[in-house]
Parts: structure tokens; sequence; C-alpha cells
């Protein structure tokens, strides 16, 4: 083996180990990377790249120590090629006062690697353990990171005019990779936490996030495929689980096309075409192609768990309980990723089946119910807040009488914004408010009301008022929101329900067109409430209806 690896051929062996990984060789792709994983900054950045996403894939502390281990070497391989008073400071110096003639390619990309190996291993210390100091450490080390980023996207704009050698052009595209992904990050956050995260420096754009991955996406560069990844991720998970549930599907179907063709029997290109069909409502197609994802490879199980999650879902929306319960009990056989969730998961789809098929399945929902508490993780110090849900759900079933809850199958899928999938299919949503006034017919024959009578009705109106809403509807569904919030006073445990219910009206009104009654709905959702379950979600579907809403026109009386 030669003792040094030029730049050129670094780039060129990194994008051969991306298309092995991306045609599921991921053994094949680490072994190429390693042996140059301690003196190639290019080599050392995929090789620690790929353990870290394995790590974020299993949530297993042996493997987010042992990638934050290999991000540390990474991060030390990258410093090797930096210039010797590259701090972050004398970089900013160097840029606008010398221009970045002082700057050689390999020091540039150095700047870069090193930006983005500093990211992915705050990320991972971010999720490590409860040590405060650990958690302070990572929120330095991103800062660090932007700002590193920030210098290198001045070197782009000040060398615009640059010659497009290959070697510049995957630098341009590291920089909209990071650039973009910052941007779209901090766009995400509620005001009141960026209001903050401005104070020391950060700031959000999200337009210019998209536009910045779209362009790194279209250039002929390593992290082009990094880019795609980016938006997918963007348009089919985070818009649904932190937004109104609005992503752009024509533009995720346009951005995989592509990657159809390159890696048809690639995992991750198979994984997100199946979700976008979920998203459109084709859950038989999808549910096709979450099965060849599975069959595509073995080798990261991860994966697999994956599709088990989005297949149990598909299953829910078409109320195939038995299919969905399947998955679920994979699930908990399976994946460590969030016990409590997959446990509470299990027991309330078994508790949308009769009692005589339980039994025979050998399975008890009380006792399933009882062992979810037990399950919660903490992570930096915290809960992850839809294990506490789950967690504050399930203590029902912890009393000598227990409260059965009602259709906790389906309040779990609103957690997950799943109407907002549902509502694509009409027929099926149709079923889903049959269920729904057949629950709620159950609670008005209740003869001794218990504690938790107030709080059960009010969940099955916001459901069915859900599901009215994406029937066209709207009056109907109103009615059912008003139900809840003039029932607030009553509620005695799940004080989220008139929050959520006040933004659900918004969106109603927003749908109906009236822009003024959505935005006073909606604020009154933000600003009159606190201390609530997944209150932190909520505030993130805020963000994101405002964002929608300040396009609005605005109507005077």
């Amino acid at each position: 083996m030669a003792s040094q690896m030029d730049l050129k051929t670094a780039l060129e062996e990194s994008t051969i180990a991306l298309n092995l990984f991306m045609n599921n060789k991921f053994s094949e792709a680490l072994e190429l990377l390693r042996p140059w994983s301690k003196t190639s900054m290019y080599h050392a950045l995929g090789y620690s790249t790929m353990h870290a996403m394995q790590a974020a894939m299993t949530f297993e502390q042996q493997d987010i120590l042992s990638a934050i281990a290999t991000m540390k070497e990474a991060l030390h391989t990258c410093q090797r090629y930096r210039k010797k008073n590259s701090v972050v400071e004398s970089l900013s110096s160097l840029v606008s006062k010398q221009g970045t003639d002082q700057l050689t390619e390999e020091e540039m990309h150095a700047e870069m690697c090193y930006a983005e190996c500093l990211l992915q291993k705050a990320a991972l210390m971010l999720v490590q353990d409860e040590n405060m100091i650990n958690f302070l450490k990572g929120g330095i080390k991103i800062r660090t990171s932007y700002n590193i980023y920030k210098e290198c996207q001045q070197i782009v704009e000040m060398t615009h005019n640059h010659v497009k050698t290959d070697v510049y052009s995957q630098f341009e595209g590291g920089v909209k990779l990071g650039i973009g992904a910052f941007n779209l990050m901090l766009s995400l956050l509620p005001s009141r936490i960026l209001r903050l995260l401005e104070f020391i420096g950060f700031s959000g754009n999200r337009e210019m996030g998209l536009s910045m991955l779209r362009e790194g996406a279209s250039v002929h560069s390593l992290r082009a495929v990094l880019c795609v990844l980016t938006l997918l991720m963007y348009q089919t998970y985070i818009t649904v689980v932190l937004g109104s549930g609005e992503g752009n599907l024509v533009e995720a179907e346009a951005l995989i096309e592509p990657y159809i063709e390159k890696y048809p029997n690639g995992s991750l290109i198979l994984f997100y075409t199946a979700r976008i069909r979920i998203l459109k409502g084709q859950f038989e197609s999808a549910q096709q192609k979450f099965e060849e994802c599975i069959a595509a490879q073995q080798e990261w199980r991860q994966i697999h768990h994956l599709c088990y999650w989005e297949l149990m879902w598909s299953y829910i929306f078409q109320q195939n309980w038995l299919k969905a319960y399947q998955y679920a009990d994979l699930l908990c056989k399976e994946s460590r990723w969030s016990q409590a969730i997959y446990v509470f998961q299990k027991a309330a789809i078994l508790s949308m089946l009769p009692e005589e098929d339980v039994k025979r399945m050998g399975e008890d929902v009380e006792a399933i119910f009882r062992r979810v508490e037990g399950l919660k993780q903490r992570f930096a110090g915290k809960s992850i807040p839809t294990e506490k849900f789950a967690v504050r759900k399930a203590r029902r079933y912890n009393s000598p009488n227990p409260v059965k809850l009602v259709l906790p199958s389906l309040e779990m899928m609103y957690v997950w914004n799943g109407f907002a999938i549902l509502g694509k299919h009409a027929e099926l949503t149709e079923r889903m408010l049959i269920t729904i006034e057949q629950a709620e017919a159950k609670l008005n024959k209740v003869q001794n009301p218990t504690e938790y009578q107030v709080d059960d009705e009010c969940l099955v109106q916001l459901l069915k008022g859900l599901c009215l809403k994406y029937l066209h509807r709207p009056l109907q569904a109103e009615l059912c929101f008003n139900r809840v919030v003039q029932s607030e006073r009553r509620i005695r445990y799940d004080h989220y329900l008139v929050p959520f219910t006040l933004y659900e009206m918004g969106l109603l009104y927003k749908q109906e067109g009236d822009w003024n009654k959505a935005r006073r709905f909606i604020e009154t959702a933000r600003n009159n409430y606190k201390d609530y379950s997944m209150e932190s979600r909520l505030h993130f579907r805020i963000h994101a209806a405002m964002n929608s809403l300040s396009n609005s026109p605005i109507m005077t009386p």
C-alpha cells in the first residue's frame, strides 16, 4: 500500500465506497475505507459517517460509544490537514484579509470535513448519556461546526469565478450540504427557541436551506446523494411529524427518480420509494415496496426495523389489526430503539381486537401496558416526549381496577400525525370514522362514569373531528372540535387535548380559506397553554402552520 493518498484519489475511492453503501454492500464499503481511515480525511469521514449512521439506527449505547470513538479518530485525521493556525477565528481573518490564496485545496477540504465530523460527533454526544457536560460540549461543537461552514461558504462566495475543477466542485457540494442542512434544521425550530439560538449566533432560513440542498443535489459531487437523502427526510418525515403534513411529494419523487435507476435494489432508495407511496395513501403498493426493501439485504437489520414501523402503521390505517400486531411484535422482539413505544403500540393494537382473539394469541393486554413504564429511556438527561406520553397513558393499567384506554392506537396515530396520511384515502377514513363512532356510542352508554370519562369523550371528539375534516365535512368537524374546547375545565388528565384541538381548528379554518380565524386559533394554542404532553411537538407544528399562513392574505374585518 502506498504511504500517501492524494485528495483526488481519496474523493474517487470515497465515491466508490458510497456507491457500495447505496447498493447495500455495507461491509465492502467499510473495508474499502478502513485501511486509509487514519491517514486520509475523506476515508476517515466516510468510515466514521457509516458508523454514526449505524449507531443512529440502533440507538444501542455500545454502538454510540464505538461511533464516537471512530469520529474522534476522524477528527484527528482531518485536523492534520487543516492550516496550522486555522481555528475558526484565524480562518475568518484569512478569508477576509488575504483572500483564499492562503488556503490550499487540501486545507479547504480539511476545514469542511472537520466541520462535518464535528457535527456528527456532537449529535452522537447529545444522545449518548445524561451527563450535562457532554450535552454542553455537544452544543459548543455544533456552534464551532456551524461557524466553520459559514467561513467555507464565504470562500465559495469569494471564489465564484474559480476554475471549477472536480476537486473544487466537491468542496462546493460539501458547503451546500452543510449550510443547507443547518439552515433547514434551524428554520424548523419554534421562534422562542430560535430567539435564544440567534443570541449566540445561529440563524436559520428555510428557503435558503432548501435552495442550497437542491443545488447540492443537482451538481456532480460525492455529497449530491446526501443532499437528496436530506431533502427526502425533510419532505417525507419532518414535514409530517413536526409539520402539518404538507410535504412536497412531487419534489420527493423527482429527487428519487434518477436513483431508482442507479440503485434499483438499494434499500434506502426502496425505503423512500415506499414512504412516498404511504404519504400518497397508496398503502398496498407501499407495503409491497417495504417487503422488497426487507428482502434486499440482511446485513443492516436496522433498516428492516424502519420498514416494520412503516408496515405497522400502513396496516393500522387499513384497520388490519392482526397484521399491524405482527409488525409491532417484531419491533418489540428485535429493535432497541424505543421499547416503551413499541410495547405500548403492541398493547394498543391488541386492544382493538376482540378479547377472545387476544386470548387465543396468548397475549394479556393489561400486563403488556403495565410493562411500558419500566422501559422508559433517558437521553441527555431528558425523556423522549412520545415515551413519556405512552408511559402516562399506560399508567391507567397500574391500578387494581384498571380503566381501559379508548382507541389508544388511534390516539398514538394522531401523535405521529397519521390522520394527515389516512386522510388521503377517503374510503379508509370513512371506515375509521365508523370505528370512532362505535367507541363514542359505547362511552355514551356508560352507567357509572369513571374519572377518565370526560377525557375519553374529548379524545373521541378530536379523532372524529379529524376524520370529518379530511372527509370535507367542515361544519360537523367544527362541532366536534368545539365540544372538546367547551369541556376544557372538566378535563382531568389529558390537558394536551385542548391546545391540539385549537390548532386543528386553525387548520380547518385555513382549509376553508378563513385566514384570520386560522391565525387566531393557532396563536391561542401557542400562547395560552403550557406544561402539557407533547408540547414541543405541537410548537413545531404551530411554527410550520404559521409559516404557511404568513404567505396567506390578511383580511380586514
